[in-house]
């Protein structure tokens, strides 16, 4: 007599879109392509396509453990190449179109692609990217015709995904690997440092996925519709490309436009009840919304993450009755660690919430030390969980500590265990041997209501070593005193925090990812 087992059963990220094809029939992906139109497809005849366009990459050499990479936007042809590519057990490599083609050459070194999915319009990238990238030995085109890629890719094959999905072939079987395999590749913004590659495993998207799905986190179903505004290229997509088929929603995707106009026709037209984004595509959206003096009845809510909430943001989003859910993540977390839950009745801007089941915090002290107590005190943020990394690409030595990876992230954790970003270490400024933490600053002075945007960096001092300065951009450009901005900081910092100067910016700069481009503000206003 033998002890009762369960069964094997591996988790790996194909079984999300065969579940929802088998499950979920109805479900549909919605593609924005411009001027109105769409394309639509239910996840069973998605997954056909995939399966197809496995067995076309497999034909062209790429097997288990090989990296392929894609340059796209959210569309579903790039959903296909995804699923194919992790289906097959191959290592999707998302590049970000927004970067320089040498950073993007130089990704492309490290993980060794040979394919390369592209997007028809941004064939003069593709080109520059392979004068530097000789390794590519095939582009495959998708949302447009293979002749827009035809001289970029300097004498390189050149077919189309919807080609090779319309080839008459055998389908590959998904799945049978470990679940340990890698699945994804995606290498860190950059805004703070060089980019690292960080490697997502199936069991760690699966597990990423299971916690995305609870009811305090995302609390996705079956009815519910959603906007993934945010890059498909950016930290996997949030997760989203797997737990809206996961849970049997649709998924809708708005290629390369996310501004406020392309964007509130589609959540109009296809009833979006969930919309996920960074906080400067909700800006847009809701400046447009006040231009046009629209509203959006079936939005229930937005997950905002990737940078900090402007608290007036937040109030002009919830007082048109749609609910906000503070997130934040990391690249390195592939990339959800807390979330505050929708239901909440003190949400707050500065708050992201609490971390699901998998995903453990811990406040440390500069050497790592873990702060004796863990509940109102400031310190670094360490993480670990199944979805967390250990190592980066290409890296011999750990990225963890004792199973801890240090975030860079100053935080507090409230008695309720919920999470609050304070500032980024590196971004701390010594002035006169003391720290000052930007983000305080800026914390208060987005909240005004007349602040679309701001952002605090140091600049030399010969005195102090390094001081403050204010940069802002105003809602629709409106004047503002430099007074009216630094006001409402007395009493509420130091004296010696209050910035030194204000500069008013028409646009703020902003990095790939949507976050202040805080790299780009230092080298053009940082110096004396």
């Amino acid at each position: 007599m033998t002890d009762g087992t369960t069964q094997r059963y591996a988790l790996t990220v194909d079984k999300f879109l065969l579940h929802a094809a088998k499950w979920h029939p109805s479900g549909q992906v919605v593609t924005a392509r411009g001027e109105g139109a769409v394309d639509r497809i239910a996840y069973p005849a998605l997954l056909d396509r995939a399966r197809r366009v496995s067995a076309a990459l497999a034909a062209r050499g790429v097997t288990q453990g090989t990296r392929v990479a894609t340059l796209a936007w959210n569309t579903q042809a790039h959903l296909e190449a995804w699923y194919a590519i992790m289906g097959m057990g191959a290592v999707c490599h998302t590049l970000n179109p927004r970067l320089f083609a040498a950073q993007s050459a130089a990704m492309l070194a490290q993980s060794a692609a040979r394919v390369l999915i592209a997007s028809a319009d941004l064939a003069p990238l593709v080109r520059d990217i392979l004068a530097a990238a000789p390794a590519i030995a095939e582009v495959i085109v998708i949302d447009g015709p293979a002749e827009a890629m035809a001289e970029a890719a300097a004498g390189r094959p050149v077919a189309t995904l919807d080609d090779i999905a319309a080839a008459d072939v055998d389908p590959i079987a998904w799945g049978g690997f470990d679940e340990s395999a890698p699945c994804g590749l995606c290498f860190t913004s950059g805004t703070t440092g060089a980019p690292k590659g960080v490697s997502y495993t199936h069991r760690g998207n699966y597990l990423h996925t299971m916690r995305q799905l609870q009811a305090d986190v995302s609390g996705i179903t079956a009815r519910d519709v959603v906007l993934v505004a945010v890059p498909m290229f950016h930290a996997n997509g949030w997760g989203l490309p797997f737990s809206v088929p996961a849970a049997g929603g649709s998924l809708i995707l708005p290629g390369r436009h996310a501004d406020g106009a392309s964007l509130v026709d589609l959540i109009a037209e296809e009833g979006v009840t969930i919309g996920v984004g960074v906080p400067t595509v909700w800006l847009g959206l809701m400046d447009l919304l006040d231009e046009t003096g629209r509203s959006l009845p079936s939005l229930e809510r937005i997950m905002v993450g990737g940078a900090p909430m402007p608290p007036a943001l937040m109030q002009r989003i919830e007082d048109r009755g749609i609910a906000v859910q503070t997130t934040w993540g990391m690249t390195e977390l592939s990339p959800l660690g807390t979330a505050a839950p929708a239901a909440s009745a003190d949400r707050d801007a500065g708050r992201s919430g609490r971390p699901a089941v998998g995903v453990d915090l811990m406040l440390a002290d500069s050497e790592g030390n873990p702060l004796p107590d863990q509940r109102d005190g400031e310190g670094r943020l360490h993480v670990r969980g199944p979805s967390v990394v250990e190592r980066y690409f290409g890296h011999d030595e750990p990225a963890t500590r004792d199973g801890w990876f240090d975030t860079g992230d100053l935080a507090r954790i409230d008695a309720a265990g919920n999470l609050t970003i304070t500032g980024r270490a590196k971004d701390l400024i010594k002035s006169g041997g003391e720290w000052i933490n930007p983000s305080e600053i800026e914390a208060i002075v987005g909240a005004l209501p007349q602040v679309a945007l701001a952002a605090v960096i140091g600049r030399p001092d010969p005195k102090w070593g390094e001081r403050p300065i204010l940069l802002v951009e105003t809602r629709d450009g409106a004047p503002l005193a430099d007074d009216d901005l630094l006001a409402p900081l007395r009493g509420r910092v130091a004296p010696w925090w209050i910035p030194d100067a204000v500069i008013h910016l028409g646009n703020m700069p902003l990095a790939s990812t949507g976050k202040i481009d805080k790299i780009r503000l230092r080298s053009e206003y940082g110096r004396v």
